[in-house]
């Protein structure tokens, strides 16, 4: 069955389930998206490594990788290759001294750990064609904007509201004091706010 290549796009509110997040996977050099709602912990994993911040102490998902890295194994893929009852599955495929492993994980874990270790997400067509959504193509130049300017963009997560109306002192009072909560959704936004005064 052929696999299709996918990259995370969006990282947002998921509108379908409170308290949970949908985490969205585009099809590379494809119009078709795939959105899997993910839970809240899982959520700021991907963002803590979409956006590059290096927590206090290692979440969960960097002990695992440093662990990986440590003992010589390599994440090559990961492959969501099942949906069923709207639950996607997922499994980690690793090589360690020239033997390949599929280890069976949550689909959302497995993202936090792709976008660790840098490899390949795939899934298969039926998947796509079950779940998957088509995207308008006069969108695609707006959101690949969005990807380039925001990596992990999130919409309406955990978000301030009235950032723009905070002093810059506030505003880096607020992130260390969510920082130290370890509430690193929360964060992006009150990072690229200060980011963007002190750039002007």
């Amino acid at each position: 069955m052929k696999k299709t290549e996918l990259e995370i796009v969006a990282l947002s509110h998921s509108i379908t389930q409170t308290h949970s997040y949908a985490v969205v996977l585009g099809e590379i050099n494809g119009l078709r998206r795939l959105p899997i709602v993910i839970g809240g912990f899982e959520a700021q994993a991907i963002a803590v490594a979409l956006e590059r911040m290096q927590p206090s102490r290692p979440l969960t998902h960097d002990l695992f990788a440093n662990m990986m890295a440590t003992f010589d194994i390599e994440l090559t893929e990961v492959v969501i290759y099942k949906l069923e009852e709207g639950i996607f599955f997922a499994k980690l495929i690793c090589s360690h001294n020239n033997d390949v492993v599929e280890i069976d994980s949550r689909t959302s874990d497995a993202l936090a750990l792709a976008v660790r270790t840098g490899c390949r997400i795939f899934t298969y067509e039926n998947i796509l064609d079950a779940a998957g959504l088509y995207l308008d193509p006069s969108e695609t130049a707006g959101e690949q904007e969005s990807k380039e300017e925001h990596t992990a963009h999130v919409e309406g997560v955990a978000q301030d509201k009235n950032l723009d109306e905070m002093s810059l002192d506030e505003l880096k009072a607020l992130l260390h004091q969510v920082l130290e909560q370890e509430d690193y959704v929360r964060a992006i936004p009150i990072r690229d706010e200060i980011n963007k005064r002190t750039k002007q």
